[in-house]
This record gives structure tokens, sequence and C-alpha cells, in this order.
């Protein structure tokens, strides 16, 4: 279904993470405004896109409305649906998916999907008494906003669970102020997978996602967690995946009325498919590389999905990468590091060519991309093609096109589908049969 004419799209952001998305849909010939409710990254998408500074006084004026996170998103996006409005977000029952771990793995649990076993803590000295008690490997894994800072995550390799209850002990000395709530999950080896699907209030939409993020800041998947170095794709047709999880949840998804990006990240082997967390929002910088896998107007599809259109829409074949360009001090939050490095870095292309080019922490200034924000997010470049080689190969050539000073990335982004594939298709995960 593709329906070009003109409308008006509303976006509501916490940090500004949608900008890329809005500015698309400006592209193709549609009317945007956009508010970035926290201030200190309020110039993000300047020059790109029509900014306001107060949504509420523009939610008549839009056909469409969308969300972009959780952490309270939710119940704004809900009181919207009720007054008759055509919205993209969650709910505080997803929201709550998300933001707090042990609701969210209860909740797998009650739909029927196994869950690794995990203990939910509120003190240190507990959890520190319960690893040397239960000896095994662990992850910690904040919940609530500290989960944002993606470096508190820790994965447990020390079978006795040493390393584990050594770093608690240092989390209690540095972090007990930021970190309030956490788990002790089990750890399980395997084939690290997510499955995604954009739901339309009913059901979910068809095809569903396949991803694979890339976490660690370093090639070969070493060095500090962030929050996303790169993810490659590809869209299927419901499969064992999908079915044996997220599908579970549609039923409950409907009575809330959902409508948006529900992605449920998993430890597969084996033995079966363990889910690890909840995204209940669009992905970053999963949103910008599944625009480029459309083979429809993003506009269209986000219409399509926010009036509860029908369930079907039209994605590309193959494969799809996507990588994220930084610039110090990320994936850490350092502001004296950033405006000594990175603020006002100009991005330069050395042809003028930005197909597949999506911006993140950037704003236009007579005609120049620079740098801004705080995070040290400059951009994702996104390569598609009929294999994952091909699909890096292009990415890989468009970000040769790329100057900015002090960026990073990493140069292995798909790398783990070689082995991935072999071992998923073994088991049976990605049959649609």
């Amino acid at each position: 279904m593709t329906d070009s004419a003109p409308r008006r799209y509303l976006f509501i952001s916490t940090d500004g993470y949608l900008v890329d998305s809005a500015w698309r849909i400006t592209r193709e010939g549609h009317e945007v405004r956009y508010c970035i409710e926290n201030k200190a990254e309020a110039d993000i998408g300047d020059g790109f896109i029509p900014k306001i500074d107060r949504w509420e006084d523009h939610v008549d004026w839009a056909d469409v409305i969308v969300f972009d996170d959780v952490l309270g998103q939710g119940e704004k996006a809900r009181a919207l649906r009720e007054r008759g409005k055509a919205v993209i977000g969650g709910t505080p029952y997803t929201d709550r998916l998300e933001d707090d771990r042990s609701f969210g793995q209860e909740e797998l649990k009650k739909a029927g999907i196994n869950i690794l076993p995990y203990r939910e803590f509120t003190d240190f000295d507990e959890a520190i008494a319960h690893v040397r008690a239960n000896p095994r490997r662990y992850v910690i894994k904040p919940s609530g906003e500290a989960q944002n800072i993606k470096r508190l995550l820790f994965v447990g390799m020390e079978e006795d669970g040493s390393d584990v209850a050594r770093v608690l002990e240092a989390y209690k000395r540095v972090w007990s102020d930021t970190i309030k709530v956490f788990q002790l999950q089990h750890k399980v080896t395997g084939v690290e997978v997510a499955v995604g699907g954009f739901f339309n209030g009913n059901e979910f939409m068809d095809p569903i996602n396949i991803n694979f993020e890339h976490k660690k800041l370093l090639p070969g998947n070493v060095g500090p967690a962030t929050g996303e170095m790169g993810t490659s794709m590809f869209w299927s047709g419901p499969n064992r995946l999908f079915r044996e999880t997220l599908a579970k949840l549609a039923p409950r998804l409907a009575e809330e009325g959902f409508v948006g990006y529900m992605d449920l990240n998993c430890i597969v082997n084996s033995q079966g498919i363990y889910p690890l967390e909840f995204t209940s929002r669009f992905g970053y910088p999963t949103i910008q590389i599944q625009s480029d896998g459309l083979a429809m107007p993003l506009a269209d599809f986000f219409h399509q999905m926010a009036t509860g259109g029908q369930a079907r829409f039209k994605a590309k074949k193959g494969f799809q990468v996507g990588v994220r360009l930084v610039v110090p001090p990320y994936p850490f939050k350092d502001k004296e590091t950033f405006e000594s490095y990175s603020k006002g870095a100009a991005i330069v292309f050395k042809r003028p060519v930005t197909e597949g080019v999506h911006i993140h922490d950037v704003k236009r200034v007579n005609d120049e991309w620079l740098v801004t924000g705080g995070a040290g997010l400059a951009l994702v470049v996104t390569g598609a093609g009929a294999t994952m080689r091909e699909a890096q190969k292009q990415a890989y050539a468009r970000i040769q096109n790329i100057l900015i000073p002090n960026m990073y990335f990493r140069d292995d982004i798909g790398d783990r589908w070689i082995d991935d594939s072999d071992r998923l298709h073994t088991w049976g995960y990605l049959r649609e049969s």
C-alpha cells in the first residue's frame, strides 16, 4: 500500500534520536515539526528539519505523531491515542517491558517463553553473597535509567563468578547512587540474535526483522560495551525464532493498542531460545538501517503503521549493514573531551554523494554538516546487497567518502554472519514454514 498524499508529522523526542527519519520524511514531500525535550540536545537536527519548542501546541496540526523513546513516553502516546490521534509510540506497559528488566522477563514467562534464571537485587552486599554462595558465570544488568549507561553491563567469564563479585564490589563503591536495581542473570553461550517486528495496534506487520547487534567498541568484539557500533540484518517471513518469541506476545500488545517497533534480543543454541531484553521502541541505528531496507516511502510506512493499516509492507530482499561513525568521547560521557575534540567538527564528503548516509547528532550551518549534541554520535552509514559481503562492501565503500576529524568505527560489522548463519540454519531457527 502506498499513499503519497502530503501529510503532517509531529516528532516528540527525548534526545533527538529520530532526526534522520524526520529528515527523510521531509525529503519525501511531507511537513515535519520536531520537538526535542532535552534542551541540552536541542540543536540536533538544526538546518535539516523544522524545530519547535512545545509539542503540545502542535497536536491538532499533526496527522501522525511519532515518539522515539520509553521512560514515560508511553503514557503520553496512550493519552494522544485516546484523543483519536494516529500515534506511533508505546504504553506504560510496553515502556516497562524495557525499563524494568525483571518485569520484562516475567511477562515473557507468562507468555510461555523460556527465560534464563535470574535474580533481582537492590543491595550490592546481598548480590555479592549470592554469587559466592552460588558460584557460576553471571551477567550484571542494571535496570531503569542506569541500563542506558552501557558500560555498566558486565558479562562474567570466570566459572566461579569471582570476576562478577569483584565488579559488584567496585560498583558498590562508585555507582551505588546510580544503580538502584539490577539483575544477576545466568550466562549462556550461543548465537546472539534479535528478532523484531513492527506492530500496528492489532498485529505484527510482515515481514519481520532479524538483526545482529555489534555492541563492543572495537573490531573483534572487544573493548567497552557501547550503545551500538553497528548492525547487520535481513527481512524474513515469520520464522521459528519469531513464532517462539514475539508472536506469543501479540495478543497482549493488541490489548494495549501498542503501535511501534518491538525487538527481543536473544541467545540461541541447540537447546533453545533465551530472550535477554526488550527494546519496545525504535532501535538506533536499527531504524536508520531499516529505512533503507523499505521498498516504499518511510512516510507511507509510518502512516500505515500508525493508522492500523494492512499488516503487509514492502521491504527489499537481501541483507543490510549499518556502521556507526563516532567521535570522542563515545561511548563515554565527558563534556570537556567532547568540547575539546568533537564539538562542531566538520563532516566532509570527498564527493557530493550522501546516499546511505544517515545523520545522528548533527546540525547544518551554511550548508556544512557539523557534529553536535554531546555523545559523540555522528553518522550511520548503510549498505545493502544480495549477500552480507555485498552489503558490507557497499557500506565501507561509502565510508571512504567521508572525513570527520578523530572519527572511528568498527570495520567488521557483518562478519559474524559467516558463522552465525550456519548455526542458526542448522538449529532451524530461520525456517519460515
